[in-house]
């Protein structure tokens, strides 16, 4: 999403279910933070590699193509339409087992597209168009796939459906992780990022590509069908977000976008770097 807007609880499920199969990991400033991580831990030739790749761009940074999958359907409709369902995988009903025929159909899930995406882009005998817009698609989906509603339930679109109070206003779970608890510090860019980059480093894991998006799409699965990330009282699913929900939660999703900056550029060290 382009910015957590609070909403009525009847119009955001009216509006969720309209666009669900669009709905968006992190907000703009959560893909930001992820780009601007992994930019600072980027090698000098591999920043020469994007430099070129990104010339002539409005934004020609990291950051500044980090939400252009977002924005397709409204510049691209055609490939917004087509990549649709490359931002998420369902895996919360069976337990965060990836099954590819039956969660990524003709590879159209977050797990097969950023392989496909990181493969064009590191081919260096593809057009600069095709490893361009690779490159934007790979920056977009390593945050994606670290967004844990973007691995959950299909039967509430991610947490689209789980509708909640927050602060007074009417929200649901998805958005809440998205942004909500993010834009809730009230902190400019640099401000996060100087907090994010206090956080431990994540290791590398060998070899980088292809990106083991598999087993990162299964670890933000785990988060979120654990007990507690859905709020219940007395056993019963509870609308108005409990008091420490945030307090609890909200370093759960700055340590994964700590984590997926920190992936984002050891996959773009390994795909761009010396060949």
């Amino acid at each position: 999403m382009t910015r957590f807007r609070l909403l009525a609880p009847t119009l955001l499920l009216s509006l969720f279910a309209l666009h669900a199969p669009l709905a968006h990991a992190w907000g703009g400033q959560g893909h930001r933070l992820v780009a601007r991580i992994a930019d600072t831990e980027l090698t000098p030739q591999v920043k020469q590699q994007i430099a070129t790749l990104l010339a002539g761009e409005p934004d020609p940074t990291l950051a500044g193509i980090a939400s252009w999958a977002d924005e397709l359907r409204e510049h691209d409709p055609d490939l917004g339409k087509k990549s649709s369902r490359w931002h998420y995988v369902n895996l919360g009903e069976h337990d965060c087992a990836y099954d590819p025929p039956a969660d990524c159909p003709d590879g159209n899930c977050v797990i097969e597209a950023l392989k496909q995406q990181t493969a064009l882009l590191a081919d260096r005998s593809q057009p600069l168009d095709v490893r361009r817009q690779a490159l934007k698609f790979v920056v977009h989906f390593v945050g994606d796939i670290h967004q844990p509603m973007h691995a959950g339930y299909a039967h509430d679109k991610g947490g689209n459906d789980f509708q909640l109070q927050f602060n007074g206003k009417g929200t649901n779970l998805h958005s809440l992780w998205d942004s909500g608890m993010l834009y809730d510090r009230h902190l400019s860019d640099d401000a996060y990022l100087a907090q994010l980059l206090k956080l431990p480093a994540t290791p590398a894991a060998k070899p980088v590509l292809p990106p083991d998006a598999v087993a990162w799409a299964q670890a933000s699965c785990r988060v979120a069908i654990a007990p507690g990330v859905y709020p219940t009282k007395d056993g019963k699913e509870e609308h108005v977000l409990p008091e420490g929900y945030v307090a609890q939660y909200r370093p759960v999703a700055e340590a994964a976008l700590r984590q997926a900056g920190d992936r984002l550029a050891a996959i773009l060290n390994a795909a761009l770097g010396t060949p």
